[in-house]
């Protein structure tokens, strides 16, 4: 009689994070892009500032540059002398002259304060319009509402360090200090295919005449999502028969010209799996099988010079096993620095309840409502693609641990991982 198969212990989620972020290195080359073309990117190079931001004194709100000197009382009245819009420099201001002034407008040289039109008045003079005056209402400060030349960026500043994710932010900043162009790292080289003869392409086949038993490949489409949104360059080879040498050629194919390749489905232990014994005759698997729910089936190795990821064919087990173990990899393959080894959470009351508690940490598909807690989606099924639709974030819950209502738990938003 044959002995049952002895399986390596679980391993925990967090040892199985930092042991993939051990074994990725950012990928070497870099590309010049358009500042416009480079949302999502990572900074191969660190920027620095050519000049000062902003270049120059100028007024932070509309109304008039005066001396604080000649308004230091309230109801001072002083000569509008000049008229400075931006984009105009305007002349030296003297002794009881104010200048009308309008928002980023540089100061005129004399003028030391800014004072808004909402507390001065003007005054018609019944003359020209160079006898027109102002009355200021309020006591002037030295360097109220003036913007100092450098204040924001210090010519020679490191204005955003290598590594940097950048984003419209990131991107405007740049913009600020006149760069057109930016050196980024490569994007990585990913390909994707899924296993499983149960699987049709939505198109193929319409839903009346599906056969028993056959599925449409979700999946493949969330993931291609995923991947692009991580800044890859995928290569999608589609869906590949549940059979041994048919996975072994689509290894082989994928290994060629590939940073990573990314599969779903096949990679539990039953005998129409085949991924687990394809790529360890093809190179090496380290990890396989995580204390996680849902997500258990995850495998890792390389094949030839490629990290190979294997994530479950459940759909919801795929969808949560690439934000929290393949996104980060991307991210320190792209060489970003704010990757981290640690799954960031916020603290958030549990509106439910949770009396199932299981032995592995889970992730409950859940949302936030109107009274600031969290809700739970029903069925926690990890075929239930509903639930992550439904949800804009995961529970992060324990192994072992029940909720009750009103307890606070620990909450990743989506908008966490997806960024």
């Amino acid at each position: 009689m044959t002995a049952p198969a002895k399986f390596p212990p679980l391993r925990s989620l967090d040892d199985a994070l930092a042991e993939l972020l051990g074994k990725v290195a950012p990928l070497q080359g870099e590309e010049l892009v358009s500042t416009f073309d480079a949302d999502r990117r990572v900074l191969a190079r660190a920027v620095t500032s050519a000049l000062n931001v902003p270049g120059f004194d100028n007024s932070a709100m509309d109304g008039y540059a005066v001396r604080s000197s000649d308004a230091g009382q309230a109801g001072a009245v002083l000569q509008v002398a000049q008229r400075i819009p931006a984009g105009h420099f305007g002349q030296a201001l003297h002794a009881g002259q104010a200048a009308r002034i309008f928002t980023g407008a540089p100061l005129p040289p004399g003028a030391d304060a800014v004072v808004t039109q909402e507390d001065c008045t003007a005054l018609d003079s019944g003359q020209s319009q160079d006898d027109a005056t102002v009355r200021v209402n309020v006591a002037a400060q030295h360097g109220q509402w003036v913007r100092r030349a450098g204040e924001d960026i210090a010519q020679g500043a490191v204005v955003l360090p290598q590594g940097t994710l950048l984003g419209p932010a990131e991107l405007g900043l740049v913009a600020s200090i006149g760069l057109h162009q930016l050196y980024v790292t490569r994007r990585a080289r990913v390909a994707l295919f899924s296993t499983g003869d149960e699987l049709v392409m939505p198109g193929d086949i319409a839903p009346q005449d599906l056969k028993p038993g056959t599925i449409y490949n979700s999946n493949r489409f969330f993931l291609r999502t995923l991947l692009q949104r991580a800044g890859c360059d995928v290569t999608d080879l589609g869906i590949v028969p549940d059979n041994r040498a048919a996975t072994v050629a689509a290894l082989q194919a994928a290994a060629h010209n590939h940073d990573m390749i990314v599969t779903s489905g096949g990679v539990s232990v039953g005998e129409e799996d085949h991924i687990k014994p394809a790529v360890q005759q093809l190179g090496s698997l380290d990890l396989w099988s995580i204390s996680m729910k849902p997500g258990k089936p995850f495998a890792y190795g390389t094949v030839g010079a490629a990290h190979f990821v294997g994530l479950p064919g459940n759909p919801v087990s795929s969808f949560v096993t690439f934000l929290l173990l393949v996104r980060p990899m991307l991210a320190a393959l792209h060489g970003q620095s704010s990757h981290s080894s640690t799954i960031k959470s916020i603290a958030a009351r549990a509106d439910f309840t949770w009396a199932r508690a299981d032995k592995r940490r889970e992730f409950l598909r859940a949302r936030r409502n109107e009274h600031g807690g969290l809700d739970v989606y029903p069925n926690q099924s990890s075929g239930v693609l509903t639930s992550a639709v439904w949800a804009d974030g995961l529970v992060d819950n324990p192994a072992g641990t029940t909720i009750a209502l009103g307890d606070t738990v620990r909450f990743i938003p989506f908008d966490h991982l997806l960024a």
